[in-house]
């Protein structure tokens, strides 16, 4: 396997420089408003939907009412395997740019329309039934997403800054986080809990609106993936992705799920639990501490995600992909169960540096994951590849990881068994991503290849 981009494709000057540097803005930025989007609905899911949606269940048995409410979270990973083979597919054969201007514009709407929808108590019913098919298109744009900013940043990328390039979109995640929870925390703080519980949850959803019309123009002005313009060029019409990529590749799709299990699901503990384990009474299984500084010290600790992804990223690039992750995943088992010591103190300082602990462990395992999986498939079949391997990685780790976590805690009273149930999904992901032979380097131009992933 050749280790260097043809010189025929290198990219070169100001101009390719300019337009790199719009590659990085428009996939980290267009990532950002989409996980946004996404995290949004975490965040209510975890303070305000149950009563809301689930009124009589909520009435009755509050920790079941929550436990449904963060399993709605969960249903619309189910769709994201769907919306990573549509969007695999088209990418594949229409190009990256497209399917992510459309993949933007899907979530952005079905965000605003959960800021509109009716709740329990005005329709009965249909509300929880909209609100679910709602978070369905959310699911299935949010599945077409990822792969594309992933690859559309790694294949403008110089051979020796894939990491680095590919860690822009990764950093959409948690600015994305901290976006939707600063929000919340401004609102909390400004209008109150009851108001916020009332009509003020419903302003973060609408203000989607504005943000997807800002990425949409950013994401416009980017030019196609030079892999796929070089693609084209080399045949008339693509082949069919997804059924070649059953037949030939489904070992990297296995391993590239299986990478990312322990990371999403720690990431869907600081993302969906975290906040509301440390905010609701102590009756109801929380610690019962003031929700404005819970939610304003999660954003802060936020951004030791987002330094640490960048950092991962460049690492990769140095020590390789497989190394960094092997790191990472060592990191997060190692912190997984004593965080949850310092946030059963219910002391806001230390909850605050058991977070960002923990989101510092995250990076590692983050941030070189464009460039691997980039680097784990060949040309024709890469976005079909990357986006169903992520999206099945994110079923098996962060769909019902805040759920899990509700029913350890319940069945357990131990903080400490979530923390074990991180450890050993970091395991299973330590081994996955041992079981690959370092891509570092290889030709992203090579169609039908097919990259070997035993050591």
């Amino acid at each position: 396997m050749a280790h260097s981009d043809p010189p025929a494709t290198q990219p070169a000057g100001a101009a390719d420089t300019r337009e790199r540097r719009r590659v990085l803005a428009g996939t980290m930025v267009g990532t950002t408003i989409e996980w946004y989007d996404f995290f949004i609905y975490a965040q209510a899911a975890g303070l305000v939907l149950a009563p809301l949606f689930l009124a009589p269940l909520s009435g009755a048995n509050p920790a079941l009412a929550q436990v449904l409410s963060f399993a709605t979270i969960g249903i619309s990973f189910l769709f994201r395997p769907l919306g990573a083979i549509v969007a695999g597919a088209l990418g594949d054969r229409f190009g990256r740019k497209r399917v992510l201007v459309g993949t933007l514009v899907m979530m952005g709407l079905a965000t605003f329309l959960i800021g509109v929808l009716p709740t329990y108590a005005q329709i009965g019913v249909a509300a929880p039934v909209l609100l679910i098919l709602l978070r369905i298109a959310q699911g299935f744009s949010a599945g077409g997403e990822w792969g594309g900013a992933a690859l559309m940043s790694v294949e403008h990328a110089p051979v020796s800054k894939r990491g680095f390039f590919g860690a822009y979109p990764q950093i959409g995640v948690p600015c994305g986080m901290i976006l939707a929870t600063f929000v919340v925390w401004v609102l909390t703080a400004t209008i109150g809990a009851d108001a916020f519980l009332a009509w003020g949850w419903r302003i973060p959803f609408l203000l989607s609106f504005v943000l997807i019309i800002v990425g949409h123009l950013i994401r416009k002005s980017v030019e196609e993936s030079p892999v796929f313009q070089l693609m084209q060029k080399r045949r008339a019409q693509a082949s069919a992705p997804l059924g070649r990529l059953l037949r030939r590749n489904s070992r990297e799709v296995v391993l590239s799920a299986l990478i990312f299990v322990a990371n999403n699901a720690a990431g869907y503990l600081v993302i969906a639990y975290l906040a509301t384990y440390a905010s609701r009474p102590v009756e109801e299984f929380g610690l019962g501490m003031e929700r404005g500084p819970v939610l304003l010290a999660t954003t802060l600790a936020s951004f030791g995600w987002l330094a640490s992804t960048l950092y991962g990223g460049i690492l990769s690039d140095r020590l390789g992909r497989v190394r960094t992750f092997q790191l990472g995943y060592v990191l997060l088992a190692a912190w997984a169960v004593p965080m949850w010591f310092l946030v059963d103190t219910a002391n806001i300082y230390l909850y605050f540096v058991g977070l960002l602990v923990f989101t510092l462990t995250l990076g590692f395992s983050y941030g070189p994951q464009s460039a691997l999986y980039a680097e784990m498939f060949p040309a024709e079949i890469r976005y079909s590849g990357v986006s169903i391997g992520y999206a099945l990685g994110a079923i098996l780790g962060g769909a019902f990881a805040p759920m899990i976590a509700e029913l350890l805690l319940t069945e357990t009273g131990a903080s400490w068994s979530i923390g074990a149930y991180i450890v050993v999904l970091a395991a299973v992901s330590f081994a996955g991503v041992s079981l690959v032979k370092e891509p570092k380097g290889v030709d992203l131009h090579v169609e039908g290849t097919d990259p070997d992933p035993t050591p």
